[in-house]
């Protein structure tokens, strides 16, 4: 079972990725935005991150440089998950450091593959 952190800024988006992570037997724990998603990171060391790109504030491609650039948090892998999918944002996420990118809305087996690739599973 692994530990999952889901950053995004809608309460029903969150509930539903999470009551998929939950049936793959994975636990959850909730961030809603960039800045308090990178304080959980670096406080709960999930062994995975789930994160919305468009967020008030800090948005999800500048949180993730700021895991990526943190000695502490570089190494927990980060999966995109947004209704952002064109080319070019799904290509700059992984230059950002995204190891998976899903787009919104999604299938629930290919959420679950991608997760169990993230998690070398």
């Amino acid at each position: 079972m692994a530990s999952i952190l889901i950053i995004d800024d809608s309460p029903t988006c969150s509930q539903i990725i999470a009551k998929i992570v939950q049936q793959g037997g994975h636990s959850v724990s909730f961030a809603r935005d960039g800045e308090s998603g990178i304080k959980k990171v670096r406080t709960k060391k999930p062994d995975l991150v789930l994160m919305d790109l468009i967020m008030p504030g800090m948005n999800g491609f500048q949180a993730m440089r700021k895991l990526n650039h943190d000695p502490e948090t570089s190494n927990i892998p980060v999966i995109i998950v947004s209704s952002k999918d064109q080319e070019a944002d799904i290509v700059y996420g992984q230059r950002q450091g995204a190891v998976e990118y899903i787009v919104k809305p999604f299938d629930k087996a290919m959420m679950f593959a991608k997760i169990d690739r993230a998690l070398g599973c």
